[in-house]
């Protein structure tokens, strides 16, 4: 199985770090360890990797020009997690001059990204999940209409606009769509990533070795309907 982690221009660094580390942790403590090729650490049947839609480059983010390598091309063939993040820049600003969140976003649909994306979200052994503005990048490109999803709250109507059901919680489970809130919430994810992969004792293994506990009940379409007050 295999977490391949996306890196476009302008991505934003935690959101690819954070599930990084935790979905490689898991897998170590799943029983691996060893280096795969590119770096990326193996364990319990898990390869993350970081790729990117044109294959092998170094990759800037839009944080003070940090860059990552990417060391392979997205797959969309392979079984397990493909992870979209979101974007690190301004807000607000002439799009002309400023390379904000929204113009960094909406570039992504002009790559091949989009077509690799909707590719594995045809696949049954792939699920697609996404952190902070990825659900927004995925969704502008039309890739999630009829899906229900979460971003950052300052993109909450937004995706709103795109088709998508948005529920305003830390993580989103739609099936083989996975969407997580805020940049921070790429630890929760990549956390129950870890425990739909693995189960729940390593996942807590996971959180004590980080010292860091889930935050919030990750919502799916299931069980009673809250009944309004």
């Amino acid at each position: 199985m295999y977490a391949q982690i996306v890196l476009f221009d302008g991505f934003d660094p935690l959101d690819v770090i954070a599930p990084f580390e935790v979905l490689a942790a898991g897998g170590a403590l799943a029983g691996g360890g060893a280096l795969a090729g590119g770096g990326a650490l193996a364990g319990g049947g898990l390869e993350v990797r970081l790729v990117s839609a044109e294959g092998p480059r170094r990759v800037v983010s839009g944080t003070l020009g940090l860059a990552l390598e990417a060391t392979a091309g997205l797959d969309p063939s392979l079984p397990g997690y493909v992870v979209v993040p979101g974007a690190s820049g301004p807000i607000e600003g002439d799009p002309a001059e400023v390379d904000t969140i929204p113009v960094l976003l909406a570039r992504v649909g002009e790559t091949a990204l989009p077509g690799l994306i909707a590719t594995a979200m045809g696949r049954p052994e792939v699920t697609v999940a996404t952190v902070c503005g990825g659900s927004l990048a995925l969704a502008m490109a039309g890739l999630l209409e009829g899906r229900t999803a979460v971003t950052h709250a300052q993109g909450l109507d937004v995706l709103d606009a795109t088709g998508v059901t948005v529920v305003d919680a830390r993580v989103v489970d739609d099936g083989d769509l996975i969407t997580a809130g805020g940049v921070t919430s790429g630890l929760d994810l990549g956390l129950y990533l870890v425990e739909r992969s693995f189960g729940p004792r390593i996942a807590h293994a996971v959180e004590r070795l980080f010292q860091y506990e889930r935050r919030g009940t990750v919502w799916r379409d299931a069980g009673l309907a809250p009944v309004p007050a």
